[in-house]
């Protein structure tokens, strides 16, 4: 099931259907019908359409609709009714939740997966090795004057940064800015934005002086052509992987994955159906797609909260 992720492919599936036949908690097998439509975060896309495609090998009846706006364009279509569940790499916002209020659309929220936003550079790049926060916050935030490695550290080369990051609608954007600029939304203009991760892996893999930031899975799928830094928060430099973001150690860019559910789909069989076996199976899939399993007691929590919105 090991994926490798590209822009043309992306492009092509910008709305990947699947087919699925399920044999859930509530009938026979090829009993179950209907249709699920699912947009939000580039970070969780890889999450949804695995456990889509897994769903679609019990099921033919439903037909499951699985694309990728970004956070914030998910959490539009999701309030306007428009899909029945979004994926979010952050939170709601509060102006998020008033309009789905005004629209009349309510939600559940539950935590699928934890990730590591990475900083990643060219395999060619042979100076960096780590930043601090301060000086990704020197880099990125808004008004920056950093336009050479060498405004960054002064025995780096005198060499353009060409920088690579999501746009505005992406929740790694809004979570990378809060964090290390300090306010959400604060950022400079001056980079090559993309709602698409592909494209700004593919972006750094071909200039030799780029920095990009993006979803750790997209940095794991794709390490014989990335070097990730480690990032220093003020307790050493320490490097994403496996194991130091899920023992909490790889700060400040560890963060929980969300779906968004509306308690109008989970009125239907079919949409039950379809987040009890997300719920029952993501941990297995995870390290296909790259990220991190909750805690048990953090999954347990989301299976409770589904078990009661559905009682």
């Amino acid at each position: 099931m090991r994926r490798t992720w590209t822009a043309a492919a992306m492009v092509v599936i910008g709305l990947v259907a699947v087919g699925c036949n399920t044999q859930g908690s509530g009938g026979d097998a090829d009993s179950l019908t209907g249709s699920i439509e699912i947009d939000g975060s580039s970070t969780v896309f890889p999450i949804s359409e695995a456990v889509a495609e897994e769903f679609g090998k019990e099921n033919s009846g439903v037909n499951v609709r699985v694309g990728q706006s970004g956070t914030g364009g998910g959490f539009e279509k999701f309030c306007a009714g428009d899909i029945d569940i979004t994926d979010a790499s952050r939170p709601i916002k509060d102006e998020e939740k008033k309009v789905c209020s005004d629209e009349g659309i309510e939600h559940v929220e539950l935590k699928i997966a934890i990730d590591g936003l990475s900083v990643v550079v060219n395999t060619e790049n042979d100076f960096a090795e780590c930043l601090t926060v301060d000086e990704l916050k020197k880099i990125w935030q808004p008004g920056s004057t950093v336009k050479t490695w060498k405004d960054v550290k002064a025995d780096w080369p005198a060499e353009t940064i060409k920088l690579y990051g999501p746009g505005a609608d992406s929740g790694t954007f809004d979570y990378f800015t809060g964090e290390i600029v300090g306010e959400e939304g604060a950022s400079r203009s001056d980079y090559q934005q993309s709602e698409d991760d592909n494209v700004l892996v593919q972006g750094v893999e071909g200039d030799q002086y780029a920095l990009g930031y993006f979803g750790y899975a997209y940095y794991k799928e794709n390490t014989d052509k990335l070097k990730v830094l480690g990032v220093d928060s003020g307790n050493g430099c320490v490097t994403p992987s496996d194991e130091t973001i899920k023992g909490a150690e790889y700060t400040p860019l560890s963060r929980p994955l969300f779906l968004y559910i509306s308690t109008q789909a989970l009125e239907r069989e079919e949409v039950q159906e379809f987040v009890t076996f997300y719920l029952d199976n993501v941990d297995a899939l995870l390290e296909d797609v790259g990220y991190i399993p909750l805690p048990a007691d953090q999954l347990d929590a989301s299976k409770q909260t589904l078990k009661d919105a559905t009682a």
